[in-house]
This record gives structure tokens, C-alpha cells and sequence, in this order.
């Protein structure tokens, strides 16, 4: 479900209408996470680290209404829900892009990451279903420990949903780190709101 704003009694209107004009509306910042608990308590409940830290990441962007806008046909509406379309690599080493809905329930949602992971392995290209608005863009770069990233975009196409990226965890006496990149369009969502997403995230990796 979804519910379109009022322009006209929104106190971001102008900064809506500055930034969606731009040819690059989007703007990003890299920084880390602690997942020293995170990971311990994954392993512990018997959860994938990435399913654990893709639900928890979920649950951030679920908590912060700037990060449930979305941009349709020039109107701002918020979602209610927020799911994930997340890139999985294949055996061939392609990847293509998934769709898995957040629910609340840690291990139904680890049941879902991994029939859509399974099915994707089934799939060739890229785009191998259709996908509804209520997204966030989301990779896992395992492999890299980055200071940051950017994105291939096409600036003729109407996008504004957020793009998360998690880097490789790195274990430096005992404590886990990871990188995360966060880029968000600017007219939706201002340095401010990336605090509040990070730090509700952080929050929910310390539990």
C-alpha cells in the first residue's frame, strides 16, 4: 500500500523540486558498521550472515519514512512497506536482480532469501521477474573492502529508489566490520535521514 503526498503542504516541497530537476539527483556516503554481535548472533540462531544482515538492513529502511518515498509519474508517495531487490550471483558468475519482501520474522525471511536465491540459479540475465516500487536497490561486494562506490545509472530513467551496498567483513582483533555504501535521491532524503537509517541500523546490529 501506498499513500501520495501532499506537495503543496510538505515542508520539503522546495528541496524536492530543486533536486529532482538535476540530471544526477542522487548523492552517497560510504562508512562502516560494527557486526561483531550481529555476526556472533547469526551463527548462533543458525541464520546466514547475509540473510541476518539484509533483514536488519530491511528493518532500518522500514524505520525511517524517507527511505519509504518514492517518485511516480512526478508525485511523491510513501510506502508502507519497503522489500528488497537484491543482485545474486549465479554459478557462471552472472548475476541477475531478485525480489525478496521483508517480513518481520528473522527466519521466514531466511526461508524467503533462499528460495529466491535457488530460483535464481534457474535464471539468465538480468531482469527475471517483474518487480514492484516499494524497493531498495541492494549488492553484497564479499570480496572488497571499500572507501567507496558509485553506480551505472541511466539519467533518463525515473529512479529514486535507495541503493545499499555491503562490502567484505574484516575481523581486526576480534572485532567485525563491514563497508556500506548508501546513495539516496536527494529531493527524498537529506545527509540527515542517511544518520537516522545508519544509526537505527547500527542499533539493530548491536542487539
Amino acid at each position: 500500500m501506498k499513500q501520495k503526498l501532499d506537495l503543496n503542504s510538505w515542508n520539503r516541497k522546495e528541496h524536492f523540486l530543486f533536486f529532482k530537476q538535476m540530471e544526477e539527483p542522487f548523492y552517497g556516503i560510504t562508512t562502516t558498521i560494527d557486526c561483531t554481535k550481529a555476526y556472533t548472533k547469526a551463527k548462533a540462531i543458525g541464520v546466514s550472515f547475509f540473510s541476518y544482515y539484509l533483514h536488519k538492513t530491511l528493518s532500518a529502511v522500514n524505520a525511517v519514512e524517507n527511505f519509504r518515498y518514492r517518485i511516480i509519474e512526478d508525485e511523491v508517495y510513501v510506502f508502507d512497506v519497503i522489500d528488497a531487490s537484491a543482485t545474486v550471483m549465479r554459478e557462471d558468475t552472472t548475476f541477475g536482480f531478485s525480489y525478496m519482501p521483508f517480513t518481520e520474522d528473522i527466519n521466514e525471511f531466511t526461508q524467503i532469501v533462499q528460495t529466491e536465491i535457488e530460483r535464481m540459479q534457474t535464471t539468465t540475465g538480468v531482469f527475471t521477474r517483474e518487480y514492484p516500487e516499494n524497493l531498495i536497490h541492494f549488492s553484497a561486494l564479499p570480496w572488497i573492502n571499500f572507501t567507496s562506490l558509485s553506480h551505472a545509472r541511466s539519467f533518463t530513467w525515473p529512479d529514486s529508489c535507495p541503493k545499499i551496498s555491503i562490502g567484505k567483513l574484516t575481523d581486526e582483533n576480534g572485532k567485525k566490520s563491514m563497508p556500506i555504501s548508501v546513495h539516496v535521491h536527494h529531493g527524498l532524503a537529506d545527509g540527515y535521514h542517511v544518520g537516522l537509517f545508519l544509526e537505527k541500523l547500527q542499533q539493530l546490529m548491536n542487539e
